[in-house]
């Protein structure tokens, strides 16, 4: 107990034989995504690309940027379900500046090692997303049948007009399957 005072003063109280936390972060035990992918057989994984593309888009509605989509920064829970776990490259999503990748006039700047155009330190390019996924093609395809909009700047500017303007975006925690449904 002495522990935790001194290390989380501002967020312990006690009162008697209560405690109270007032802020707290958990984790779950999670496989990471990409090394469940090679673990489960085709249908499972197809299931679960589909859910990491909605992780993200959920992220997204709450106006968090990931920064960092890399598979392995995302986990499976036990009941299967997508999260993301790495949280030191976080930024509002209403911060970063979506672009499109500008096309090279000249075949020695598209072959150049180093960026031939300006890249500000929060330009964000979607269509270099899916480079860096690492999908295999059976769960490449399916992403891109669920999720293609995540790899456009549209979808991204449009969240962000969404929450500039104060809309409250619903996620929900659990599949649509198992929802409560209207009888």
């Amino acid at each position: 107990m002495n522990e935790l005072l001194k290390v989380a003063a501002n967020s312990v109280t006690v009162d008697g034989d209560t405690i109270g936390i007032k802020h707290l972060y958990t984790e779950r035990r999670v496989t990471p995504l990409n090394l469940y992918l090679r673990q489960v057989d085709e249908a499972t994984a197809r299931e679960a690309i589909v859910d990491y593309g909605q992780a993200v888009k959920d992220l997204a509605a709450t106006n968090i940027f990931p920064g960092d989509m890399l598979l392995k920064n995302f986990g499976v829970t036990r009941h299967g379900r997508i999260v993301f776990y790495d949280y030191d490259e976080l930024c509002l999503l209403t911060d970063c500046h979506f672009r499109e990748l500008p096309r090279a006039d000249h075949d020695d700047e598209e072959m150049s090692a180093e960026a031939w155009f300006y890249v500000g330190e929060n330009d964000i390019f979607p269509e270099e997303f899916i480079k860096f996924f690492g999908l295999q093609p059976n769960v490449k395809e399916v992403f891109l049948q669920a999720h293609a909009d995540l790899l456009g700047v549209e979808f991204w500017t449009k969240m962000q007009d969404r929450h500039r303007t104060g809309e409250m975006i619903d996620t929900f925690p659990y599949r649509q399957s198992r929802r409560l449904r209207k009888t």
